[in-house]
């Protein structure tokens, strides 16, 4: 397999490009190949087989939903209130919504894990991973709530997103921002002073 890690990273880029438009079962070397704009069977040369790109798909679409550490520390700044876990809540589901094509092609890879073992290993760890991570950054920045209550937001905002990118007219962008607030509030005890 060739070891070129940016034209890896470009393949597997134009592979989430791919499922987002076309699916899982759209998703060939040769449709890589022409969304990377490189010479056909490039892709194959990378990948050992469907199964193959199919979970570095998987994994690379976390990479690029996990913040950067500047806006990891913007999220950890400000008051450790209700009012500012409505705004962190807000900001995260406009920043995942901004990587249309990748929550998308998501939405197909975990369709696709549950007939790809391999598939659902990779995206059980990274979701694990990225749950509990919030769980930490949530306990650690003081705000409110405990475990339960992160989890229980992280269900309802993903659910949030799939209707921004699927069914946009449902719950137009200040509805769902509304709802947002509405859960947090709802969720959550009453700041004390």
């Amino acid at each position: 397999m060739r070891q070129n890690l940016a034209r890896r990273a470009a393949l597997v880029d134009a592979a989430i490009e791919v499922l987002a438009r076309e699916g899982a079962r759209g998703l060939t070397f040769r449709a890589v190949d022409a969304e990377a704009a490189v010479p056909g069977g490039t892709a194959s040369n990378y990948f050992a087989g469907r199964d193959d790109l199919l979970t570095q798909a998987g994994g690379r679409i976390y990479e690029r939903l996990r913040p950067d550490d500047a806006t990891l520390a913007a999220m950890s700044g400000g008051p450790a209130t209700r009012a500012r876990l409505v705004e962190l809540v807000r900001e995260v589901v406009e920043r995942v919504t901004a990587f249309r094509t990748g929550y998308l092609a998501l939405l197909e890879l975990r369709l696709e894990a549950t007939r790809r073992p391999a598939l659902r290993a990779v995206l059980t760890e990274r979701v694990r991973e990225d749950v509990e991570a919030n769980v930490r950054r949530h306990l650690d920045a003081g705000l409110p709530g405990d475990g339960d209550a992160v989890r229980m937001i992280y269900l309802a905002t993903n659910w949030v997103v799939v209707e921004r990118l699927t069914l946009p007219g449902v719950f137009p962008a200040e509805d769902a921002g509304a709802l947002l607030g509405a859960l947090v509030e709802r969720l959550l005890p009453a700041d004390t002073a």
